[in-house]
């Protein structure tokens, strides 16, 4: 079966198909890069064995799009968690830094939580000590969300008023991001985009402070019609917690986007990534496990 193609179940109006084998992974693995892919007009689905795979995968995809920009900012969304922190080593290797023109570069965040940016749990921490620093980035090139303020909706207008005046888009025009760089939480959650919150429903801003239900209460979040006007948007998942999910996102009609937020985001005019691990992929019923 390993040459066999299944149609995922989502994919009703669409053509969506994969190769049904994990051997059907990336070059490094012994076959092309297109097979590890979801053909497809709207998802592309990058299956390969592990974290280290995924990192690998998006950090040519973020060299790639950084080369696409020729002579303007390229910009980029980053996002928190642990395989965000795989890429973020894996860009600062010669072989990776050394293909961008990092001084084009400016990065602002999908979400932060509202700490301090010294805080160990803060986005901006993560992304300044293994991406900005080793690559002497400089601070200008660095946009974040000032969560620590104990304002969080002031904090959030300001964030949207900032993209805004760097993308020349006022409202109701939306700023357009190159890439943007999400993540899954084992509930569905992307950014801080959380079940069943009022901040699903919000249709005209970019920007707004979010609840989350554990961790770090206070949030600042991009809103699902920001990150769906974007050029390119990258779902990084890895981990057999997050199967489940993955799942729910991308094969399940029974569920809603209240019940798993990530189920909001389908680009407008742009291209959605989902890179995914074996574990995070087990649960999706159009691969076949070896």
């Amino acid at each position: 079966m390993n040459a066999a193609l299944r149609s995922f179940p989502w994919a009703s109006s669409q053509m969506f198909t994969l190769k049904s084998s994990w051997q059907a992974g990336v070059r490094r693995h012994g076959l092309t890069r297109s097979e590890s892919r979801l053909v497809a007009t709207v998802h592309d689905l990058h299956l390969v064995e592990n974290v280290e795979e995924v990192a690998s995968d998006v950090a040519d995809l973020f060299i790639r799009s950084a080369e696409e920009a020729k002579g303007r900012p390229f910009r980029v969304a980053l996002s928190g968690g642990s395989t965000p922190r795989t890429l973020y080593r894996r860009l600062v290797t010669a072989g990776c830094a050394d293909r961008v023109k990092w001084p084009q570069v400016e990065f602002y965040f999908s979400d932060e939580r509202c700490v301090p940016p010294d805080h160990p749990e803060s986005n901006f921490k993560l992304a300044h000590d293994v991406l900005f620093e080793p690559l002497s980035i400089k601070a200008g090139q660095v946009f974040r969300i000032e969560g620590e303020t104990g304002q969080p909706d002031l904090a959030a207008r300001r964030y949207e008023n900032t993209i805004r005046q760097q993308f020349g888009s006022l409202s109701p025009a939306w700023p357009r991001f190159d890439l943007i760089l999400l993540g899954l939480g084992d509930d569905g959650h992307t950014a801080s985009l959380f079940p069943n919150s009022p901040v699903l429903d919000e249709k005209g801003r970019a920007v707004v402070s979010s609840e989350s239900p554990r961790g770090a209460a206070h949030r600042i979040t991009f809103t699902a019609p920001l990150i769906n006007h974007a050029h390119r948007i990258v779902f990084m998942v890895t981990g057999l917690q997050k199967a489940f999910a993955v799942h729910a996102v991308l094969e399940d009609n029974t569920v809603n986007a209240r019940q798993y937020p990530a189920k909001l985001i389908r680009p407008i005019k742009g291209r959605l990534i989902w890179a995914l691990d074996r574990a995070a992929a087990s649960a999706l019923t159009a691969t076949t496990q070896l």
